[in-house]
Order: C-alpha cells, then structure tokens, then sequence
C-alpha cells in the first residue's frame, strides 16, 4: 500500500468499517492506492481505535447496517467528539430512500454511497474529502 505523503511525511490513515468481510477486503484493496487501510467490524470498534489516537485516521469509510453500532450512531459519535468530529467520513449503503441520505447527512456524514458503487466513485470521493486531488 503505497499512502505516504509527498517528502516522507505521515501516511494517509483510512479507517474502514464494515461487518461483511469479503466487502470489507475489497474496500480496503481500493483505498490501498491513497493511505494505509484499517479495517474494523462494527461502529464500537470503530469508535475504539479512533479514541485511541493512534494512528491518527484521516477518514472514514463506514458501512451503515452493522451489529453492536451502525454507521449513523458511529459518525454521530464522532460528530459530538471535538477531537473526531474533524474526521471526515463516508457511508456506504444499501438504504436508498431520500430520508436515508438526510440521515446520513445528518449524522455528520460528508459523503453518501448507495451499494453497490463503482470503485472510481469511492476513490473519487475519498480524495475530495482528503483534499487531495
């Protein structure tokens, strides 16, 4: 996985949350090409590694129907926290109704990606809420 910055600075650190594991696989092959990729099983993991600090995650990508804690309370979690709310996070899903994505908005999701997605749609995206080109 290649992610490290220009001049050798701290890698890109993507967060990925899913429960289906061959899913989970495919997105982190995917966002391999921009930043280190670690993977966790539900948004209570998630919210774990994140409090922890270390690595420092720069985005996350989350699915939203998960056990224990879906992407929706994840990412309001992380809304309500001064230090996660700047991360940046995607949820991907297949909830398609339009009260769906206001939900998703809502908890403080900057993306919304119905499944399935195209990998240059997530790429896309990913880099836009990086700021990288």
């Amino acid at each position: 996985m290649s992610g490290a910055k220009a001049g050798g600075s701290e890698p890109t650190h993507i967060l990925v949350v899913e429960d289906d594991k061959e899913l989970a696989v495919l997105i982190q092959r995917m966002l391999g090409t921009i930043g280190e990729v670690q993977m966790a099983a539900n948004g209570q993991e998630a919210l774990a590694l994140l409090q922890k600090g270390k690595p420092r995650f720069n985005l996350v990508v989350t699915d939203v129907a998960m056990p224990q804690m879906d992407g929706f309370q994840l990412s309001r979690s992380m809304k309500n926290d001064p230090v996660l709310s700047t991360i940046p996070v995607i949820m991907l899903t297949a909830r398609t109704g339009p009260g769906d994505l206001i939900s998703g908005i809502n908890a403080g999701a900057r993306f919304y990606l119905t499944k399935p997605f195209r990998q240059s749609d997530l790429i896309a995206k990913a880099k836009k809420a990086l700021g990288k080109k």
